[in-house]
């Protein structure tokens, strides 16, 4: 909580911010990937190898996570996301400058370090500054990033990559960056309301376990956890299974994803409004339910047109950032405030491991024939439909702390 109740005006301007910062985080991550064929020009590399280069920042995204449970709600949020924003800035900078591909991968492993952590800082600040019945609205807002990413960050990047070398990408993410750590460091309140009693360092492990050991928190882990373990059964593959099943020119791949990304620019937040009033369960429900058709669908898809694929593909994105918002709000009320930054930087460690393991376990019987045609996709489809119907049901399962009121806009 502030120590003041923010306006109307200032809290939209604070959550736009944040919104912003998590803009930076995910471009910096998917611009990797359509990177991949100048990198491998570059540096005389296979794709295995930037492959390499996008699992360490997911791996040691993870483990910055579990490591700021040791740490996060020791320091005024305000000044923890500034410091963390301006090492990741300074990862992308060294990512600019990398002189070879080593140094490449150790720059990508710092950015996911603390890459992994903002998204954990900005869910605090949320829990903090907003109250529990317009965390969901909240929340629609900030995840309106990963649409702005998908419209404007990839495709601006890519295209800045093919003019002028593929280190342009990460120099506009430095300036961009640093706008908007200016802009933090003027427009965000102090934080310090959920700070208590200093904790011993030596505390910090048993602190740690002792996370894992609230059965509310297990349970919320399991739901995250599943949650993106389903989305990444699906998600990696769509632009191998487009080009190669339905015969899609790669270039084309951008205009279909931007599709969806303009889709749920706008429906994240009427999302995120809905769960406050109907409530976040509920919606989660819903959301999950209605995902499984987009679900079926894209795993068992017929021959359709480029334009048909640009009509279908924002009903998939809005049914994954549809369940996405609530279970995000939903996190938020879950620990008592005094550990809610060390309870998000965990549930965002098993997120990255649900993500990891989502990608690892939907590859395992994918297959590829001569003429680039992959099958076994369908089986994704229906094993991500039953789990869905589990992290339905098991929602109702995950229950949060009672939380004090918080002071609303005047």
């Amino acid at each position: 909580m502030s120590a003041q109740p923010l306006s109307p005006g200032r809290e939209r301007l604070i959550l736009w911010l944040l919104a912003l910062t998590q803009f930076t985080v995910i471009m910096d991550f998917i611009v990797m990937m359509p990177l991949a064929p100048q990198l491998m020009q570059a540096f005389s590399i296979s794709a295995a190898q930037v492959s390499g280069a996008v699992s360490a920042y997911a791996w040691c995204a993870g483990l910055s996570g579990l490591l700021a449970v040791t740490y996060i709600d020791r320091f005024d949020r305000k000044r923890m996301l500034l410091s963390v924003f301006l090492l990741f800035n300074l990862s992308n900078l060294a990512c600019a400058l990398a002189p070879s591909f080593h140094v490449l991968v150790l720059s990508r492993a710092f950015a996911g370090l603390t890459g992994g952590v903002l998204g954990a800082i900005v869910m605090a600040i949320i829990g903090d500054l907003i109250a529990p019945n317009r965390r969901g609205y909240a929340t629609g807002i900030v995840m309106t990033s990963f649409s702005m990413a998908a419209v404007l960050g990839v495709p601006l990047g890519v295209s800045m990559a093919a003019k002028f070398g593929w280190q342009s990408p990460f120099y506009l993410l430095v300036v961009f960056s640093m706008v908007i750590w200016l802009m933090g460091a003027s427009v965000l309140p102090p934080m310090k309301d959920h700070l208590g009693a200093p904790v011993p360092l030596s505390q910090a492990l048993p602190r740690l376990i002792g996370l894992f050991r609230v059965p509310a928190h297990l349970k919320a882990f399991a739901l995250s956890m599943l949650n993106m373990f389903t989305g990444m059964l699906i998600i990696p593959f769509i632009s191998p299974v487009l080009v190669g099943n339905l015969g899609v020119h790669p270039g084309d791949i951008t205009w279909i994803y931007m599709a969806g990304g303009i889709a749920t620019f706008f429906t994240s937040r009427m999302i995120g409004t809905w769960s406050d009033r109907a409530g976040k369960h509920r919606v989660y429900r819903y959301a999950a339910m209605f995902s499984i058709l987009p679900t079926l669908a894209i795993t068992h898809l017929p021959q359709l047109s480029l334009a048909a694929l640009i009509v279908f593909f924002p009903f998939f994105m809005v049914s994954m950032s549809g369940r996405n918002v609530p279970m995000q709000a939903l996190m938020t009320t879950i620990p008592e405030p005094q550990k809610r930054g060390a309870f998000l930087s965990a549930n965002s460690a098993l997120q990255q491991v649900g993500t990891g393991l989502g990608a690892l376990v939907g590859g395992m019987w994918l297959t590829t024939d001569a003429s680039g045609r992959i099958g076994g996709y369908g089986l994704n489809g229906w094993i991500a439909a039953g789990l869905i119907v589990v992290c339905c049901w098991w929602v109702g399962n995950v229950r949060g702390a009672s939380a004090a009121p918080v002071s609303s806009p005047a």
